[in-house]
C-alpha cells in the first residue's frame, strides 16, 4: 500500500519546498530541522494506522477515559541522512525502539555501484511495528537491502517505509522487490527523473551532505 502525503496542501508541502530550495539549503540547521519536522508529521500519518487501547488517566479532578497508544514502534534508519528526519519520528514516538544501518554505495570504476551494508545495530523485531526511513528513495535497493538486513533480528507484524522524496523507479523498485505483502509506503513527493547517476531529479541534492557537510 502506498500513502501519498505531499497529495494534500499542507505544512508538508512547504517544508518540502524548502528542502529543495537551493538557497534555504545554504543554512544547513535549517535543512535538518525542516526534516525533523516533517518526520514529525510522518509520525503523526502513520499513527492513525498504529494499534490504540483505552486507558484511565488520573487528572486532579477526576478519572478521563483515553486512548493511548498499545505499543510503541522501532524507528530504522539508514546512515547518515536519515538522522534528522529520525529525531523527528522519535520526537513523538518517545519511548520507541531504535534501529540503524549503514548503507552506502560503492562506486565501481565503471560508474556503476552497489549497496553496502556494513553495520546494524537493532532490538529485536519479531512481532513488532517497523518504521524504516531513508529521506530518499532513489533506486530503492538501499531500502530493500537494509529491511532484509533487519529481517535477522525478527519478522516484524507489519513495516512502515517512509521517504521524504522518491523517484518513479524506486517507488517500482520497492513494490516489486519487498520481501512482504505487510508493508506500507509512505512518501512526500515523487520526482518522474532518475540520472544515469542514481540521482533524483529535480530532488534536492545530496541530503546527507546538505545536512551535515561534504565528505571525502
Amino acid at each position: 500500500m502506498i500513502r501519498m502525503l505531499g497529495n494534500t496542501s499542507s505544512l508538508m508541502n512547504q517544508y518540502i519546498a524548502e528542502l529543495r530550495d537551493a538557497e534555504v539549503q545554504l543554512d544547513s540547521l535549517r535543512f535538518r530541522r525542516n526534516m525533523e519536522r516533517l518526520g514529525e508529521i510522518f509520525a503523526y500519518e502513520i499513527s492513525k494506522e498504529l494499534a490504540w487501547k483505552e486507558q484511565e488517566v488520573v487528572t486532579t479532578l477526576g478519572v478521563a477515559n483515553c486512548e493511548v497508544m498499545a505499543e510503541q514502534p522501532v524507528i530504522a534508519t539508514i546512515l547518515r541522512a536519515g538522522l534528522p528526519f529520525h529525531q523527528g519520528l522519535l520526537n513523538c514516538y518517545d519511548k520507541a525502539g531504535n534501529a540503524f544501518i549503514s548503507a552506502y554505495r560503492k562506486h565501481r570504476k565503471d560508474g556503476r555501484f552497489d549497496i553496502q551494508v556494513e553495520y546494524v545495530s537493532s532490538p529485536g523485531l519479531q512481532d513488532k511495528i517497523l518504521i524504516l526511513t531513508d529521506p530518499m528513495l532513489a533506486t530503492g535497493a538501499s531500502m530493500i537491502l537494509s529491511f532484509k538486513e533487519l529481517l535477522r533480528k525478527g519478522q516484524p507484524a507489519h513495516t512502515h517505509l517512509a521517504s521524504i522524496l522518491a523517484s518513479n523507479q524506486g517507488v517500482e523498485y520497492v513494490k516489486k522487490n519487498m520481501p512482504t505483502d505487510d508493508y506500507t509506503l509512505w512518501l512526500g513527493a515523487v520526482d518522474d527523473e532518475l540520472t544515469a547517476k542514481a540521482y533524483i531529479v529535480p530532488g534536492l541534492g545530496d541530503a546527507g551532505d546538505l545536512a551535515f557537510g561534504s565528505k571525502l
